[in-house]
Order: structure tokens, then C-alpha cells, then sequence
């Protein structure tokens, strides 16, 4: 008898003494009070048994007969059989005899039979909690989350975040377009803040990895660095790649909790711009979150170092890329020829790779052996390709307007046929 008949029953016993009536016993147990009645003189005949289905402990209609199942377990016996597990012996068995038994019913006959013993199932790897680092700015971690942040009131927006693994203190900011170019901005507004961390903790995103290409046993070269690893990598701080969204947990729990939360504030905030989603983030959320849910490390050292004199985040925090110096000392990016001055040339920098650096700010700089150079536009790029050629060129007309003579005096409609010349030819022969 279950804990819901004993509360049943228990009510019907203070119905039939009288000490609840019966429309007061319908009502608690949810029954008519004719129903009511119906149970309580079953209760006078059967006991404490009315409350409990009629049909309870007697045997099924539709169960298989003992004479079948001895056939099954005979069968399974077998010596061929003797290692068959219960799904792949109800087939052999519905396949050999033409027998159907479900699995479940299979596994329960075997055991009983000895053919198959039950175990309980098993983990067979348990993923175990990784500490915390131990210090602020030992590790942090840096996702970016895509989510409908205005709920359709404003532009779409997304929201980068930096979270220190050891203390869950939070950084975050939003952007326009998930790009390098905006989480360079991010993470120039965490080190100026906060100071440069010992390691980062991101996805394997294509701002962060260049996917590897199939390689051959030859091709030892190394991958290619992006812009932001290697903005980190001039910084001196170390990037790790999660391996599963698992793996960066904190970040994704972090991003959770946002969606909940900073979503609800933005729209009792009715924020509807970028800007005043990062004044609300900063102001409101940020201090919030930075206030209730960081804990304290278990190190109260702070892990993160200051920038030296030759950080220079706005050269590092660039779009950097190498170009050659022709010989009459100019340098081609993006479409368009740059001069350098005559007052920066140098003996020997012919043929040399100078770094070009596009800013954030927009603006343009060029270095060579860690000296800045000079330069100025002077025009775009002439390409050296020859025109692609139609597939289907179109003949040109040289006589177009009875500029060519050539042809002039000849009458082709006057000319002889020329099988008559043909045999006017073998005749003289």
C-alpha cells in the first residue's frame, strides 16, 4: 500500500466514525460524496484492502505462459548461447523460434535462470571539479555570448566577458560585432584597468586559432598567430584553448546567469543603444555581481602585472602585418602605395620587411628595426594582372567604317567558280 492509499484510508476511517462527514471526506480527498459511499461500504466488506485496485496481485491475461518460457531458457542454454546478453537473446529468440519477448522480460527470465547476472551501471569516468587558481589574474577566462540583449528594442549587440577564474570577478563589455578588432578593445580597457594577467582561457574561435590544415609528414611549419595571439604573445601573457564549452565553465555559467538577470535590468533600465547598455553594465550590473558573487582566493596576492615602457598597447593592439620595401622605397597595404619620407630612408632597408601597423584608432603607422617611419600616400595599387579574357571573345570589325583599303578592288562576286579553274587546269595538262 502506498503513501497516498494509507491518506485515503485514513480519511475513510474517520468518515465511517463519524467524526468527519462524508461531503468533508469528498472534499479532502478530492471524490464525490457518492463515491465516497461507494468506498466506505466496500470498506465494511473488504477491510482496508477497498482502497487499493481490485486487480492488484493477480496475474496478467496477457502474460507468457511457463511452457514458453521454459522452451526460451532451453534454447538460450546452448552452449552457443552462453554468452548472449538479454536484447540480443530476445532476437535470436524471436528469430530462431518465432517467439516474441521483450527485453526487459528477457533480462528478468535469465536472471532467474542463472544465464545473466545484473549490475548495477557504472560511470565509467567521473569528470571531477578543477580547483581554482589561487591568485587574481592567474587565469581568466574570455567568451564572447550571442544573445538578443535589448529584446528587439535596439540594435543588435554582444556581450564579451573576462572572468577571473580564482576570485569569479567579472569584466565585460558590449560590442557590435563579435570581431578582433572589438575584443582588441575589450581587452585594451581589462589591462589598462586591471594590469596584464598571466594566462587567458578562450574557445578555439578563429580570432584566437588559425585552424590547422592537413599537413604532411614534411610540413613541420607552425601554424600562422593571429592578430590577438599575437598582440598576447608581445604582451607576454600565455592563451590556453578550451576543448569543450565544458571546459570553460565559469564563462558559460557566467553567460547564464547574464541572460537571466542583465537581461531583465536592461529592460527595467529601457535601454535601447549600446552606449547606455554599457553605462547600465558597468554601472549597475558589474557592480552588482562583483559585490555578491566573488569569493575570496585562496592567494591574496594579485597575479596581474603593470605595464613597462615598452608596452605600447596602442602599436601591440593593432591589425600588424609585414611588408617588403621595393627599391624605390615605398610599401603597398590594403590597395594602396605609401612613400616613405626621404628624411627616414635608410641604408640597406631595399628589399627589407618593415611592420605596418592599422590601429584602432584608424590611424596608420610603419616600423622598421623598431624606428618609425615616415610615409605618405601615393596612389592606389597598380595591379600587374593581365585582364581576364572571355571565354567567348567577340570578333572585332578592322573594317569598321571603311578604314582598311586593302580590299577594295576585289570583286569576289565577278571571280570564276573554282571547280571550272580545276579543270580548266587538267585539261592543259
Amino acid at each position: 500500500m502506498g503513501q497516498k492509499e494509507r491518506d485515503r484510508l485514513k480519511v475513510l476511517h474517520e468518515a465511517s466514525k463519524g467524526q468527519i462527514t462524508q461531503r468533508q471526506a469528498g472534499e479532502q480527498l478530492g471524490l464525490s460524496e457518492r463515491h465516497v459511499r461507494r468506498l466506505l461500504q466496500k470498506l465494511g466488506k473488504v477491510g482496508d484492502r477497498a482502497v487499493m485496485h481490485s486487480l492488484r496481485g493477480r496475474t496478467s491475461n496477457r502474460r507468457i505462459t511457463a511452457k514458453v518460457e521454459r522452451r526460451v531458457i532451453g534454447e538460450l542454454s546452448k552452449p552457443e548461447c552462453r554468452d548472449f546478453g538479454p536484447t540480443y537473446a530476445a532476437e535470436h529468440v524471436g528469430k530462431r523460434l518465432g517467439i516474441t519477448v521483450g527485453k526487459d522480460t528477457m533480462r528478468k527470465w535469465m536472471v532467474t535462470a542463472g544465464l545473466w547476472q545484473s549490475r548495477r551501471r557504472q560511470v565509467e569516468e567521473i569528470h571531477c571539479w578543477r580547483e581554482r587558481r589561487a591568485c587574481f589574474g592567474e587565469l581568466v577566462q574570455w567568451d564572447t555570448s550571442v544573445h538578443d540583449w535589448l529584446e528587439g528594442r535596439g540594435e543588435r549587440i554582444h556581450l564579451v566577458a573576462m572572468i577571473d577564474d580564482a576570485t569569479s570577478r567579472l569584466f565585460a563589455r558590449f560590442v557590435r560585432h563579435d570581431s578582433t578588432e572589438e575584443n582588441l578593445r575589450v581587452l585594451w580597457q581589462y589591462i589598462e584597468q586591471n594590469g596584464r594577467p598571466l594566462e587567458f582561457y578562450t574557445d578555439k574561435a578563429g580570432m584566437f586559432e588559425v585552424a590547422p590544415r592537413q599537413r604532411t609528414k614534411c610540413d613541420d611549419e607552425p601554424l600562422p598567430l593571429t592578430q590577438i595571439t599575437r598582440a598576447l604573445v608581445e604582451l607576454g601573457i600565455r592563451r590556453s584553448s578550451a576543448h569543450s564549452p565544458q571546459a570553460k565553465g565559469r564563462v558559460e555559467r557566467c553567460f547564464a546567469t547574464a541572460q537571466d538577470r542583465l537581461v531583465k535590468g536592461l529592460r527595467l533600465a529601457r535601454v535601447c543603444t549600446l552606449e547606455q547598455a554599457d553605462e547600465y553594465l558597468e554601472k549597475e550590473f558589474l557592480a552588482e555581481w562583483n559585490e555578491r558573487f566573488v569569493v575570496t582566493p585562496a592567494n591574496p596576492t594579485d597575479a596581474h602585472r603593470p605595464l613597462r615602457q615598452e608596452h605600447d598597447l596602442a602599436a601591440i593592439l593593432s591589425h600588424v602585418e609585414q611588408r617588403t620595401i621595393t627599391n624605390d622605397y615605398t610599401i603597398q597595404f590594403r590597395g594602396q602605395r605609401y612613400q616613405i619620407a626621404r628624411s627616414s630612408v635608410l641604408i640597406g632597408m631595399r628589399g627589407e620587411k618593415a611592420r605596418v601597423e592599422a590601429r584602432l584608432d584608424g590611424s596608420f603607422a610603419i616600423r622598421y628595426q623598431g624606428q618609425y617611419l615616415l610615409a605618405e600616400g601615393c596612389g592606389q595599387q597598380s595591379s600587374d594582372r593581365p585582364e581576364k579574357r572571355s571565354s567567348n571573345p567577340v570578333r572585332k570589325d578592322h573594317n569598321r567604317g571603311g578604314r582598311s583599303s586593302w580590299m577594295r578592288h576585289f570583286q569576289l562576286a565577278q571571280s570564276p567558280v573554282v571547280w571550272k579553274l580545276i579543270q580548266q587546269s587538267n585539261k592543259s595538262r
